[in-house]
């Protein structure tokens, strides 16, 4: 239980205590003095997104860029998925590399994905609810994208491409390397 760091500076997932017994269980799922206090996390989150979908549907990779970058708390309530996050920040000595978790209903993992990475999710059971935590309003004019088959960022997906689900702006998004500046420099 308590926050694992991955191999990419600031990406955490955090395994929450459940508690549990035969009327079912209880998690705190959040608690801003908790994560600032175990954990290099201190965001104000100032909006809460849901989104329900079936096998196979792959939503990312997406950022927003400049002043409206946003840090999420991701986490599933039902189903599985595989959650990536893509390292876009300039001067990181792991720019362009990604990390990827399984989140799902049982392990009740969560993922927390900085301002400077290029975030998405795809499904991997045959439903899933998936929400996240902003620190950050979403401005469709700072909104980007990089498209989930890059060959530069080989991620595996873990869902064959015959079964993937897009959006028509998903399936349209430019490479890696063509994608606009997130403006957010890194100090290394």
């Amino acid at each position: 239980m308590g926050f694992i760091k991955t191999d990419i500076e600031g990406l955490m997932i955090y395994d929450p205590r459940v508690f549990a017994d035969e009327r079912g269980y209880f998690m705190e799922s959040y608690n801003r003095q908790f994560f600032e206090a175990n954990s290099d996390i201190n965001c104000e989150f100032v909006q809460d997104n849901e989104s329900f979908s079936g096998y196979g549907t792959l939503r990312g990779l997406h950022y927003q860029a400049g002043e409206f970058c946003q840090a999420k708390l991701v986490r599933v309530i039902q189903g599985s998925v595989l959650d990536v996050a893509v390292d876009l920040r300039e001067g990181s000595k792991t720019y362009g590399h990604h990390v990827s978790v399984e989140l799902n209903e049982e392990n009740k993992r969560q993922f927390f994905v900085p301002k400077g990475f290029a975030h998405g999710f795809v499904v991997l059971s045959e439903k899933a609810l998936f929400s996240y935590k902003c620190d950050n309003y979403y401005s469709k004019a700072s909104e980007g994208g990089i498209k989930y088959d890059d060959p530069t960022l080989n991620i595996d997906w873990g869902v064959a491409e015959k079964d993937i689900i897009l959006s028509e702006k998903d399936a349209i998004l430019p490479k890696f390397g063509e994608h606009k500046s997130i403006e957010i420099k890194f100090a290394v």
